[in-house]
């Protein structure tokens, strides 16, 4: 199996540490079982020594991908994770110089089962499907989530999809997280999804979103320049200003404050990071409302209406890949951020968390 067309190794040659793929699993009878594994070498890097094993893969385990501390401590009880040649534990110290090898195994054949889903289409033709996707809605299979997602729906509707992606992501050549609602744009052939990827790294293709914030920020607008990557000790999350992370760049303009306790705002970016607008207004002060990860509880949003984050892809522009034409999309704002826009502009604002109750003051716009 071809170390690059593993989604687990997707990013494998594009790290900075010294990762070695070894090709054949020869270091311990106890990995000799899965011979289509792939198997890593992991050096330890002096100013790591003493550290636990399972929190050093957690931390520097990136090239094997989106790999969580849980996850990699169930490889070292399955006996996957052996340090110079030995199994060890999770609370193993590590020590200056070790070598520890990981096999990490393939990833189990999906077979789709095309599904009616909900969702809205906007445009579709013979290359490409524009739609709306619904706030709560997985784009693709992967762990924890293997039925029921936008894939599944698109498999329903068509089937004419672009098959770079391989089976659990036909036609997909970008995505939004769960919780975020809007416009997304479906690859229906490969001469399609090379166009439509190839402009999306090129930044030729662009996205604006429309976000409620937690705040009000203290500019008017601004540009946050930083990198981002995924958290050092949360795997499960990304962070700015990560040693390794990638760069990311977002644009935002200030739309409407409300009494200085939220704000509509436009959003811009011209990198497509994970979580990349979450990370970034948090990172100002202002979080998405309703962001359970990166903001603050729901709780205090209950007398508004706030069930997730508040961030919708609003607009996307491309060009055609059959036609060459600049063509835009848009897709209006899902009901569940409309509905907190109008509490909002009515003059409610919220009481603090376990109050249960809201207040009507004077709303405020500039």
């Amino acid at each position: 199996m071809c170390p690059r067309e593993s989604p687990f190794l997707a990013h494998l040659f594009r790290q900075q540490l010294p990762y070695k793929l070894v090709p054949e699993l020869t270091l311990a009878e106890t990995v000799l079982d899965d011979q289509n594994g792939q198997c890593f070498e992991v050096p330890v890097m002096e100013m790591s020594h003493g550290q636990r094993l399972d929190q050093y893969l957690a931390q520097h385990g990136g090239a094997m991908g989106d790999l969580s501390r849980g996850m990699f401590q169930e490889l070292i009880v399955q006996q996957r994770v052996l340090v110079d040649g030995v199994a060890r534990k999770s609370n193993y110290r590590v020590r200056a110089h070790e070598t520890i090898t990981v096999v990490v195994p393939p990833p189990v054949p999906l077979q789709l089962v095309p599904e009616p889903v909900d969702f809205t289409i906007i445009h579709e033709d013979d290359h490409i499907l524009v739609l709306c996707k619904p706030p709560g809605l997985v784009v693709h299979p992967a762990c924890g989530n293997l039925t029921g997602t936008l894939v599944h729906g698109l498999l329903h509707h068509c089937t004419d999809l672009s098959g770079i992606n391989g089976q659990v992501r036909p036609g997909i050549v970008h995505r939004l997280d769960k919780d975020t609602s809007g416009v997304m744009v479906v690859a229906k052939n490969d001469l399609a999804h090379h166009s439509l990827a190839g402009q999306f790294k090129d930044k030729t293709a662009s996205k604006t979103y429309h976000a409620i914030l937690d705040g009000v920020p203290s500019a008017t607008e601004g540009r946050i320049c930083t990198t981002i990557g995924r958290h050092p000790v949360n795997r499960k999350k990304m962070a700015a200003r990560v040693a390794h992370g990638k760069e990311a760049i977002t644009n935002w303009k200030l739309l409407t404050a409300f009494d200085r306790a939220f704000s509509l705002v436009e959003v811009a970016i011209e990198t497509g990071r994970t979580h990349q607008i979450r990370v970034h207004m948090a990172l100002i002060g202002v979080p998405v409302a309703g962001d359970q990860v990166y903001g603050k509880s729901n709780k205090q949003y209950q007398g508004l209406g706030v069930i997730r984050q508040c961030l919708h892809a609003s607009r996307l522009s491309f060009f055609h890949p059959a036609t060459g034409e600049r063509v835009t999309f848009t897709a209006d704002l899902a009901a569940d951020m409309q509905g907190v826009l109008e509490r909002l502009r009515s003059g409610f604002t919220p009481l603090p968390a376990g109050d249960g109750q809201g207040r009507v003051l004077g709303a405020s716009g500039r």
